[in-house]
């Protein structure tokens, strides 16, 4: 019941005395009080509303004996008023019953509706593991079987092993590869362990160097599947900037098509087709060369790629600058230009010079580059002695292991210079000559090259007698048969007092009497001995 409706309608007899009065305002308090405390409303819940008036109810006639006067002023509706309650707690308990067991059979009801569902989840589930089962026991008897299988053969075997092994006279199998003399012997079993152990080995490496396994052929076959898609977008970018050359081609657009295939991706168009192409134009009346062109504009942007021209664009590039008389052009090419010089990429350069003498000293320092950068340094120090840098050339000899004697004298044939000749016969630093004095002068004389033998024997008359006998005595490669021989010479060309000093100087060796022409001893052969 609501408080308004509890202040507005609460019925009770007359009250007179004042502790009447208060207890009364007493029990009123209590009731807004506890209708307040547990958040009662006008529409609130009727258990806490009859929990409230029970207690109310049961405390009026109970805790104070002015109630009981009270009550015995209302004697006429006491015995009503106590069915009234009795009824009233009877029917609040049959209601609370009610609400209990609805809610007992509530949950009971989901549990019969959800038991269907239920029952077809578990009937499945049976199903599976049946069909489980059944593939679990299939697979146990067919290991089974295979393992019986085994045991069968594994007992055939030792039974036919046994049977062997008891009509064998002898328990012993020769070794394969083994005669029986060495299969008893210690050494030849060894060098047999040593052999097989060798062929394990190259078979193990063997198999980690000439096979590979599934894995790394699928790796393979992947990654030649992606070259080999890399390849068709090539083939298809080529295609479309040859499609782009031939239409600049066909216009006249030479140096605009040179420029195309110089700066094109990943260098297709730079290519002996590429130089073919532009070769056969010719030349144009007011025009440069097309294929001068082409060579220029792709040898400009060599630095600009990683990969240098190879050696045969290098060597027709070489040969068009020269033949179109650029020399220029061909100096920036060699010395700026990320090019593959060869061997004859330097003879053209060469024989460029040997045609135009006022180029000449220009063409062999080309030429020297491109031997160097090629390592053929007999051709490089040839052109140093051209220049007229014996020098240099010497300190080149001198860093080369691979020059031999037949090199040099092929060199002095070569490029015959008095000053060359001299470097090559002095010694040098303490050092002995590169190349032996008398067997010079006598190659000189019978190459008909007579003319430089002669100066420098003109060279050596002048000389004294002391620094004739060390040249003679320090010559370890000429014979006493050769130095004889290059005296004759000089006498039969006028210098006789050249020839009586080196007689002279050769009958003076200890224990040497006499020079016969037959004599081939060693001029130095005292000192070795």
């Amino acid at each position: 019941m609501p408080t308004q409706e509890v202040k507005k309608h609460a019925v009770l007899p007359p009250i007179i005395s004042r502790n009447d009065k208060e207890f009364l305002e007493s029990m009123q308090r209590y009731i807004i009080t506890e209708t307040k405390r547990v958040g009662c409303n006008e529409e609130g819940p009727p258990d806490e509303y009859y929990t409230i008036y029970r207690n109310v109810f049961d405390k009026c006639s109970t805790t104070d004996r002015k109630i009981f006067q009270v009550i015995d002023y209302v004697n006429a509706y006491k015995s009503v008023l106590t069915s009234i309650k009795k009824e009233y707690d009877a029917f609040i308990e049959t209601v609370k019953k009610g609400r209990r067991n609805a809610f007992y059979l509530h949950g009971k009801l989901k549990v019969l509706a959800a038991e269907p569902t239920a029952l077809v989840y578990h009937q499945r589930r049976t199903i599976q593991l049946e069909a489980k089962m059944r593939i679990i026991d299939n697979n146990s008897k067919a290991i089974q079987l295979q393992i019986d299988q085994m045991k069968q053969l594994r007992m055939e075997y030792e039974n036919t092993e046994v049977k062997l092994c008891a009509s064998s006279k002898q328990l012993w199998k020769p070794i394969p590869g083994m005669t029986l003399q060495d299969s008893v012997n210690l050494d030849a079993l060894n060098n047999h362990k040593q052999n097989l152990e060798d062929k394990c080995r190259k078979l193990k490496q063997d198999m980690s160097t000439m096979y590979v396994s599934a894995q790394k052929k699928a790796d393979l076959d992947e990654e030649m599947i992606v070259l080999l898609k890399r390849r068709d977008i090539a083939e298809n970018l080529n295609k479309d900037l040859r499609f782009r050359f031939h239409e600049l081609i066909s216009l006249g657009e030479y140096e605009k098509a040179a420029c195309f295939a110089a700066n094109s991706p990943k260098r297709i168009l730079q290519n002996a087709g590429t130089m073919n192409k532009f070769k056969a134009i010719g030349k144009v009346r007011g025009k440069p060369l097309p294929l001068l062109l082409f060579f220029e504009a792709i040898f400009n942007t060599s630095q600009a790629f990683k990969r240098a021209i190879n050696v045969d664009l290098t060597l027709e590039g070489i040969k068009c600058g020269l033949s179109e008389e650029r020399l220029d052009l061909v100096t920036h090419w060699v010395t700026q230009a990320k090019l593959t010089f060869s061997e004859k990429v330097g003879d053209a350069i060469c024989a460029y010079g040997e045609q135009h003498p006022y180029h000449k000293s220009k063409c062999l320092a080309l030429a020297q580059i491109v031997y160097n950068e090629c390592g053929l340094h007999k051709k490089a120090i040839l052109c140093l002695c051209r220049q007229g840098q014996f020098h240099e050339a010497m300190e080149h000899i001198q860093q080369s292991k691979d020059i031999n004697t037949d090199d040099l004298i092929q060199l002095i044939t070569a490029c015959p210079q008095i000053d060359l000749i001299r470097g090559l016969t002095e010694e040098r630093n303490g050092k002995p000559p590169f190349l032996s004095f008398g067997l010079t002068v006598l190659h000189l004389f019978s190459v008909d090259m007579k003319k430089i033998g002669m100066k420098l024997l003109q060279e050596v008359s002048k000389a004294e007698k002391d620094v004739i006998e060390h040249l003679v005595m320090s010559d370890l490669f000429c014979s006493i048969e050769k130095w004889q021989e290059l005296a004759n010479i000089c006498l039969q060309n006028g210098f006789k007092n050249l020839s009586n000093d080196i007689m002279s100087i050769l009958r003076s060796q200890a224990g040497v009497s006499e020079i016969s022409e037959d004599d081939t001893t060693n001029v130095m052969e005292h000192v070795f001995w």
